[in-house]
């Protein structure tokens, strides 16, 4: 199966079902405070990059980079459609989003997300891809229900 990744304009509007459903989800597991989801009205957003995965041309994923400063970026909207778990979706999409910190020279990435069972398998993720806790940044406060992550580039 192949997973094709390619930045994606928004302009299917499907990307913004899933990121949709994704707030939906987001706000089962977490209260409304702790969810730090991009809104699918957020991501024209000139700082973010936003990529889709595709198998056979169906939306399996979308994934986003966000410039923080000239040297810092942070990943948003890692969602993977139900259909897809476990297919290699969400490990295409981190690759391109750390290839393209690296090309833009970042030095490091950061990610916040949730803490309670239900991100358990994104939290497995991003560890195997080498991120590990750290302190709030950007705009973030310390919250019991955030997680947050780095990697060095």
């Amino acid at each position: 199966m192949y997973i094709s990744v390619q930045l994606d304009n928004l302009s299917d509007g499907a990307i913004n079902k899933l990121l949709e459903a994704h707030l939906k989800e987001m706000y089962r597991h977490s209260p409304p405070g702790s969810v730090h989801a991009l809104n699918p009205d957020k991501l024209n957003d000139p700082m973010v990059t936003f990529w889709g995965a595709r198998i056979d041309g169906v939306l399996a994923g979308c994934g986003a980079l966000k410039e923080i400063t000239s040297s810092l970026g942070e990943i948003k909207s890692m969602k993977t459609d139900s259909r897809f778990l476990r297919k290699g979706v969400a490990g295409a999409l981190i690759e391109k989003i750390l290839a393209e910190a690296k090309q833009r020279k970042y030095k490091e990435i950061k990610l916040e997300t949730g803490r309670t069972e239900a991100f358990a398998p994104a939290i497995a993720l991003y560890r195997r891809y080498g991120f590990e806790d750290c302190d709030p940044f950007s705009n973030y406060t310390n919250d019991p229900f955030s997680l947050f992550l780095s990697k060095k580039l």
